[in-house]
């Protein structure tokens, strides 16, 4: 069985001595997959377990335990190399669309140019006289170098970070591809960031909660009887084997044994008040980059009529490909303008509706902050729960590190100390 990928950034990132409730927290899983995950971990890639004499256990990873894993499992091997390839792949496709628009500009301008030099020296002439001769820009063929490389140009690019003021990361190939499509959905961590952020609070106050605590990180809490006997609880209390706790006055308070035991002494960590959801975003290109993307559309849109308009009376022979390259240039600029617009009123639409739910949130975590007395009682009650078990290394009764013969020899001391004092006491 594969490793949980979650699960070996959630032990790195805690310094690869950990236990169920801290990767639980980390990872904001659920606390029996966490366990089973972390079985598996150490089992494939030579964890030991730690456990106290409180009975609690404690996973203890050797550092290079990816470099063991990689050498038994050839499918973490392709998923790495995958990885490397998709990052390239998408950056391609992310730059094809400007390669596209660059293309069919240049193409459409020369057919234009052919179109113009096929007709008659008098036909010609009477234009220039006129002055209706069409003056073919040469920015678009001398510049290209500099539209290409405009912006910081990285396939490492992230499509979902977030930049301060009108600066960009993106060179304009990029900029294009999120001019028509943006730069990913906002919120895609937002199920790991909600389960995170309620597993800390959880941890903050050492294993006990009362529901207005949880409530400001969730979505619906629903009406009447459902949010009166706090009912959007139990998936709370299903994820991380939470046991609701009645006070004599009947008040529900939610205890969390599984999250009350680390690997080491923790300090509380900050979380926000309420879980806030990012709002979409048009695009992360420059304003500048908007401009220019908008306006090449624009002008292979002008052109690609200007083209079709010219066709009457050239040659069969090359008139087919400038119809079919006139109808191509044409749909796509079309397409190349209707989806931003589109767009920007999808987002609209949905940036009220996260806006709506930040409130609801937002409006639940002040309620809390101004608790009335009942909340108070349930915040009382919940602290005769509250506690934290730390697995020190000092506390350990049997490890898989060592054998037990071993063990017991340099825990000789301690076991004859723990007899006489139960002797004692009897």
């Amino acid at each position: 069985m594969v490793p949980n990928p979650s699960i070996m950034q959630a032990v790195e990132s805690l310094g690869y001595r950990v236990t169920v409730g801290d990767v639980a927290i980390q990872a904001g899983m659920q606390v029996d997959l966490a366990q089973r995950e972390l079985m598996v971990l150490a089992s494939e890639a030579g964890g030991h377990l730690q456990v106290a004499e409180s009975g609690d256990i404690a996973f203890q990873f050797p550092p290079n335990f990816r470099t063991v894993l990689r050498n038994q499992y050839v499918q973490i091997r392709l998923r790495e190399w995958w990885e490397k390839v998709w990052r390239v792949l998408f950056y391609l496709i992310r730059i094809s669309f400007g390669i596209v628009l660059i293309l069919l500009i240049v193409l459409t301008v020369l057919a234009i140019i052919v179109i113009n030099s096929s007709r008659s020296e008098d036909d010609r002439r009477d234009n220039r006289s006129d002055g209706g001769g069409f003056i073919v820009p040469n920015f678009w063929i001398s510049d290209l170098f500099w539209i290409f490389s405009w912006g910081d140009s990285r396939p490492d690019y992230q499509p979902h970070r977030h930049q301060e003021g009108d600066g960009s990361q993106l060179n304009f190939l990029e900029s294009v591809f999120s001019f028509l499509f943006g730069d990913g959905f906002p919120n895609q961590d937002l199920d790991e960031r909600r389960w995170q952020a309620i597993a800390t609070t959880i941890r903050n106050h050492q294993g006990a909660v009362i529901a207005e605590q949880i409530s400001p990180y969730l979505d619906e809490i629903g009406e009447g009887f459902k949010r009166e006997y706090e009912e959007y609880m139990l998936p709370v209390l299903v994820r991380f084997n939470g046991v609701p706790e009645v006070s004599p006055e009947g008040q529900i308070v939610y205890h969390f044994p599984d999250l009350q035991s680390s690997a080491g002494q923790q300090r509380q960590r900050s979380v926000s008040a309420y879980l806030k959801e990012h709002l979409w975003r048009f695009s992360q290109a420059s304003t500048g980059q908007r401009f220019l993307a908008a306006g090449l559309g624009g002008l292979l849109f002008g052109l690609s009529l200007f083209l079709g308009a010219s066709l009457p009376g050239t040659g069969e022979e090359i008139e087919g490909l400038i119809s079919l390259l006139a109808q191509i240039s044409f749909v796509y600029s079309s397409l190349y303008l209707s989806i931003p617009v589109l767009r920007y009123g999808w987002i609209l639409w949905r940036n009220q509706q996260i806006e709506h739910r930040n409130h609801q949130r937002q409006s639940r975590a002040m309620t809390l902050n101004h608790g009335d007395e009942v909340v108070q009682k349930k915040l009382q009650f919940a602290q005769s729960f509250a506690a934290q078990t730390v697995v020190s290394q000092n506390d350990l009764a049997y490890t898989t590190e060592t054998g037990l013969t071993e063990q017991e020899l340099a825990q000789a001391d301690r076991i004859d100390a723990d007899w006489q004092r139960r002797l004692d006491q009897s």
